[in-house]
């Protein structure tokens, strides 16, 4: 991939973005073990603006990014395939529009907005694993989109299979499964205390591994599909 005649390796994307979230994560473990082991709840704003389960924050604003970015590559590659006279151009234009429709989600938190009506319907005062009620139709719009993209995962070559594979893995192992974990924790102990921030550091992180993983794979199947795709700007 070549931006204005210089080379950009997608080893080097691939490798600043691991860099960026390994360091935001340990930004937001140390601030909540300074929070809630040294006493320190701000730290000059700090450390609400580090915290990964926190709003319009650097984190979010970064997994923004990430989608954004994810959306992007997929646009382009839709590009490609049409260009090139390649099957399930649409497939790769719904997952576009999906990671941008993930971007705004991560910046206004839409889905969590799910929690109380589905909370409501369930009735009842206590909810176990389904605290945060919006995990049940987000584990429902996931199987749906497991057998809308299934065709086209069993098309896709074996490598970038699995590594879509291992990207919704993580991403769905911590937006959903740890999530639920979270949501049980919540209920009986709270969201305030150390054990909590843990399990929702290692959800965030799992998201943005998972984002960061696909962009990744797609990156490797534009490089093997395509040869070279050129901005000029």
């Amino acid at each position: 991939m070549s931006l204005n005649q210089q080379t950009i390796a997608t080893s080097t994307i691939v490798r600043t973005l691991c860099i960026a979230e390994a360091f935001l994560l340990f930004a937001s473990v140390m601030g909540q073990a300074s929070r809630f082991h040294w006493g320190h709840t701000s730290w000059k704003g700090m450390i609400p603006l580090l915290y990964v389960d926190y709003e319009r924050n650097i984190p979010a604003f970064f997994s923004m990014c990430l989608l954004g970015l994810a959306s992007l590559i997929v646009l382009v590659i839709a590009i490609q395939q049409k260009k090139h006279g390649l099957p399930h151009v649409w497939k790769w234009v719904t997952l576009s529009v999906g990671m941008l429709y993930m971007a705004y989600d991560e910046g206004f938190q839409v889905h969590e907005h799910l929690t109380t009506p589905v909370r409501e319907m369930l009735g009842g005062d206590e909810f176990g694993i389904f605290y945060f009620a919006w995990v049940i139709p987000g584990l429902i719009v996931v199987a749906l989109l497991g057998l809308f993209f299934l065709r086209f995962l069993i098309w896709l070559p074996a490598v970038t299979r699995n590594r879509f594979i291992v990207a919704g893995s993580l991403f769905v192992g911590g937006a959903c499964f740890v999530d639920i974990a979270g949501g049980f924790y919540a209920e009986n102990w709270g969201t305030s205390n150390w054990n909590y921030s843990l399990l929702a550091t290692l959800e965030e992180g799992m998201e943005m591994g998972g984002i960061i993983t696909f962009i990744w794979a797609c990156l490797h199947y534009a490089r093997d599909s395509f040869a070279e795709i050129r901005f000029r700007f």
